[in-house]
């Protein structure tokens, strides 16, 4: 053993992973440290823009009270639309890449295009929602912010599921096909079921991820100072708003958008949880 430590290549080897290990330390040290720096003037500043009156009163003008409770509306509106669109179409694609993508040349072109929208920029999303919709229908609505969180969601969904039944033992389906069972029904019924807790991990991950999308609902939805509902016209939205009035001068606009921010925050944190709750539950037999 003393020959080994006295041998100049292990001493330069051990000097090189002790001067890694120590590397990779004080990298995370630093991330964590700007991550804590963060999150603290995001909680002092956001709980004290937190009131009774930031969920119940509209946006305001400069100067006079006001909330984020159209803001508010505006987005769960958006995200929940989009979210309904995303997860039936990015389930049933993932099903179809995971039975017949890998023999099958669409199904390989359609996992390559999945992976290119994966690392696409929120905001080419945007702009290409801008010249296919809102460009014809000649206004912004929350349709078509819809549309462009919905293509952004497609995507997680698509590969979260296609990873997840993946996962699945060939024994288990085989076993199905052997009592007779369609193919259609092992892939529904045995196989996705085997697989339910990371797939909805996948939809919680979606919908965290377009929750603070700022940059595509500013080329669709735009954003109204208003109250509405109607999704077929500019529609008020959290991102929006933090982003406007985070840049304004003004003083109370500026304590909205931490509200908002913290707001924003709190929600994306809670689906991470959620969502790392439900994947380390054993699925049951």
């Amino acid at each position: 053993m003393n020959g080994i430590v006295k041998n100049p290549v292990y001493r330069r080897r051990l000097l090189a992973h002790r001067i890694g290990i120590a590397l990779s330390v004080l990298a995370m040290a630093i991330g964590l440290a700007f991550l804590a720096w963060i999150l603290a003037t995001l909680l002092i500043q956001g709980f004290g823009a937190l009131s009774g009156p930031m969920f119940s009163l509209d946006t305001p003008a400069p100067g006079s009270e006001g909330g984020l409770r159209n803001a508010i509306v505006g987005s769960l509106m958006m995200v929940g639309l989009s979210t309904l669109v995303s997860t039936p179409v990015g389930i049933l694609a993932g099903i179809y890449l995971a039975e017949y993508g890998e023999t099958n040349r669409f199904g390989q072109v359609t996992r390559f295009v999945t992976d290119i929208m994966l690392s696409a920029p929120s905001i080419v999303i945007g702009l290409f929602v801008y010249a296919l919709y809102v460009a014809n229908v000649k206004h912004f609505s929350g349709y078509a912010g819809s549309i462009a969180l919905a293509l952004i969601a497609i995507p997680v969904v698509v590969r979260t599921t296609d990873n997840m039944l993946r996962l699945v033992p060939n024994s288990l389906l085989e076993a199905a096909f052997a009592l007779g069972a369609p193919r259609w029904k092992v892939a529904m019924l045995v196989r996705l079921r085997a697989v339910k807790a990371g797939v909805i991990t996948g939809v919680l991950l979606a919908l965290a991820r377009i929750s603070g999308e700022t940059a595509p609902l500013l080329f669709t939805a735009l954003n109204n100072q208003f109250f509405s509902t109607d999704m077929d016209a500019p529609l008020a939205n959290l991102p929006v708003v933090i982003y406007t009035y985070a840049m304004s001068p003004y003083d109370d606009w500026r304590s909205l958008a931490w509200g908002g921010a913290l707001l924003v925050t709190f929600t994306v944190l809670f689906l991470n949880i959620l969502s790392r709750t439900l994947f380390t539950q054993k699925t049951p037999r």
